[in-house]
């Protein structure tokens, strides 16, 4: 299925935000901690900038082809089979995240909201939900990004400000952590949560002016970066290194430490979880998306939506694989490290070796239309 050209710069920017703030902001506090305690912030802005390598090289990457996606332009520079190889890693690596990430989804719902309601309920029931709605084209897709991105920003830079008010600057010190050593895991760690940037070798093709998607690339990870960067740095001066050590989900308990001037809200924990299901939803959807656009061109089919429901119930298989919510944890942080081969490594070796011999796709021609 060929797709008009009409996604725009801000819509780009917006289906990065949306993209990549999700069911990961819970723990995030809690994976930078454990790596180097009171230097937390300083390993999530190093990761912020471990992920935005990755989304710059595939950014690069596909500028070079703007009428392709990576499935289709790996082809043309390592040859057919070989890049059969890489995509089917890229189709098998995001219906792993996907799963993942509706497993995560079901946990904190029936931890904190639906106490009596089984897992595997809210987990079909998102992945139903993304399923219906990657039947919808491209442009749908960046329109739905484009609306939910303001509503996930707001109430998190809320929180954020709110809870400044509490904050002890001392907690902060020193920047760099007790125990520097583990911050180069902790560092690949948090930029795993940026994998899902790989979507925008889905959206160039599709956009208007793909000679601009860096500019996209950039503003999507400032903000999503500079909003991860600033959650933890109020977690860890609310709370303390040594407290978050023993939060499950540190940025929910911000959200209840964080109160509404006035007491207008005492609380804002409910609030922030009505925001979270829908930015679970926006990264669910767009991993779900990712896998399907390329398994379609892996197979080279028209249309993509033939997937929506075909794979729906491998994913469910695998979101319930976790035997508990820490097994599931330890197996996100391990499956999101050696993602980055396929995030990072691989777009990276394609793009040298396209530089090498010269590989290049058709131009696009520039109409300014946004």
């Amino acid at each position: 299925m060929e797709h008009p050209r009409q996604i725009t710069v801000f819509q780009a920017t917006a289906i990065l935000v949306s993209t990549i703030i999700g069911v990961g902001v819970l723990a995030l506090p809690l994976f930078a901690v454990r790596a180097a305690d009171s230097g937390a912030p300083l390993v999530t802005l190093l990761g912020v900038l471990l992920g935005f390598v990755g989304l710059a090289l595939i950014t690069v990457l596909g500028m070079r082809f703007p009428t392709k996606s990576i499935v289709q332009y790996s082809e043309d520079i390592i040859g057919k089979w070989f890049a059969w190889i890489g995509s089917v890693f890229i189709v098998a690596f995001f219906a792993v995240l996907t799963s993942l990430t509706a497993r995560e989804f079901g946990e904190v719902v029936v931890t904190s909201v639906l106490t009596r309601t089984p897992v595997e309920v809210t987990v079909i029931v998102m992945l139903l939900l993304a399923a219906i709605s990657t039947r919808n084209n491209i442009t749908t897709f960046a329109y739905i990004h484009y609306f939910y991105t303001p509503i996930l920003l707001g109430p998190g830079l809320l929180i954020v400000v709110l809870s400044l008010k509490n904050a002890e600057v001392i907690n902060l010190q020193p920047i760099w952590g007790n125990e520097p050593g583990g911050m180069l895991l902790g560092v690949v760690t948090i930029a795993a949560l940026f994998q899902g940037s790989f979507i925008v070798t889905a959206v160039i093709p599709a956009m208007r002016r793909p000679q601009k998607a860096m500019k996209a690339s950039i503003w999507g990870m400032v903000i999503a970066g500079g909003l991860y960067v600033s959650i933890v740095v109020a977690a860890v001066s609310v709370f303390g290194a040594e407290e978050i050590k023993f939060l499950l989900w540190p940025t929910l308990e911000l959200a209840k430490a964080t109160s509404l001037p006035a007491n207008i809200l005492e609380r804002l924990d409910a609030a922030f979880l009505a925001v979270w299901v829908t930015a679970v939803f926006t990264t669910l959807f767009s991993s779900y998306f990712l896998t399907i656009h390329s398994a379609s061109k892996l197979f080279r089919l028209r249309d993509y939506r033939l997937f929506s429901f075909f794979i729906l119930p491998i994913v469910f298989i695998m979101a319930m694989f976790p035997q508990n919510i820490m097994h599931m944890y330890e197996i996100i942080q391990k499956v999101g490290r050696v993602g980055l081969i396929i995030t990072i490594a691989y777009p990276g070796m394609l793009l040298l070796i396209a530089i090498l011999r010269r590989k290049r796709g058709d131009r696009v021609e520039d109409k300014p239309m946004d």
